[in-house]
């Protein structure tokens, strides 16, 4: 991505640490960091948090810092 773009948003259904060099120091992860849960998908991204509102949470927090 052009660097000009700072508010990058990645979303992971895994590991977040890697996403931090493509995001940015402006950017935001939204993934799941925590491992050992047992149950489908649905549940486990509501529990984990890997939700519709936490990205658009991690979005909005990603605008604010480059306005």
């Amino acid at each position: 991505m052009p660097s000009r773009l700072r508010a990058r948003v990645a979303v992971e259904a895994g590991a977040t640490l890697a996403w931090g060099r493509y995001v940015g120091l402006d950017g935001e992860v939204v993934g799941i960091d925590r491992f050992g849960a047992s149950a489908p998908y649905q549940v486990i991204f509501e529990q984990l948090g890997l939700t519709a509102e936490a990205v658009a949470e991690a979005a909005r927090r990603a605008l604010l810092k480059v306005k």
